[in-house]
């Protein structure tokens, strides 16, 4: 079964995460999947930008909590759209959950719909947005993410646009993609590599000097009671034993 859709249309490669009965969630083979999809779409010369989007009404739910990847595999994915040297443009019409926002951090551009919701649920079962933090933390505005990081709160497009999640938002994220897209195709193709390791420096410094401890706390809270037991109510639809 086929995870990632491909279609192109005047050389920009759209990459749908394509999982809805799990609402794209981040399993070990979607992620090996999408990363595939990133090194065929890097090494085409016909490619000029990359649209990272969805099927479904969510773009993605975050770690798959049956077949999750190991951490390293998603550092390695974010790392990965981060050092394209194609722009990554994120285009969201649904909802964005935990890991999901990790992905949408890591693009270069990111817009979504006005109706789409975003939130940072992982301290609500049991761990915390660990990994996703290295493309999160140098693009975003910190009191905000304090907020989102700590209370698990949905939030909607234009409180993910302030925060700095989102470059854009529109009622027709379609409308409000097309100067975006018509920009990258009349930039130079090298040009455009350039400029963007230019504005990913920061970011990759925080991935050279924080993913090993990252990988390594992200997996020791996986495996912890607390955990155990936000998965487990999560998944019988119930409150877990913490909740006052």
């Amino acid at each position: 079964m086929t995870l990632i859709a491909r279609t192109r249309t005047r050389a920009v490669q759209t990459l749908s995460l394509d999982s809805p009965h799990n609402r794209n969630a981040l399993s070990a083979a979607l992620v090996g999947e999408l990363a595939g999809a990133l090194t065929d779409a890097g090494k085409d010369t016909g490619v000029r930008a990359v649209v990272l989007t969805h099927t479904g009404n969510t773009f993605s739910a975050g770690a798959d909590l049956k077949e999750p990847p190991p951490p390293e595999a998603l550092v390695a994915l974010l790392r990965q759209i981060i050092e394209l040297p194609k722009p990554v443009v994120a285009r969201v019409t649904g909802h964005v959950r935990a890991g999901g926002l990790g992905l949408l951090a890591a693009c270069d551009i990111a817009a979504a719909a006005t109706d789409a919701t975003f939130a940072f649920t992982e301290v609500r079962i049991g761990v915390a947005p660990a990994v996703i933090s290295l493309p999160l933390l140098p693009r975003t505005n910190p009191r905000a993410l304090a907020r989102h990081y700590l209370t698990g709160e949905r939030f909607d497009a234009a409180e993910a646009q302030a925060t700095g999640l989102l470059t854009t938002h529109a009622d027709d994220v379609d409308t409000a993609l097309e100067p975006i897209l018509d920009g990258l195709r009349r930039s130079a193709p090298d040009a455009l590599a350039e400029t963007k390791r230019l504005l990913t420096a920061r970011v990759l410094e925080a991935f050279d000097r924080d993913a090993a401890d990252l990988t390594a706390l992200s997996a020791r809270l996986f495996s912890s009671p607390q955990a155990r037991e936000g998965m487990t109510a999560f998944l019988e639809r119930r409150d877990p034993a913490w909740v006052v």
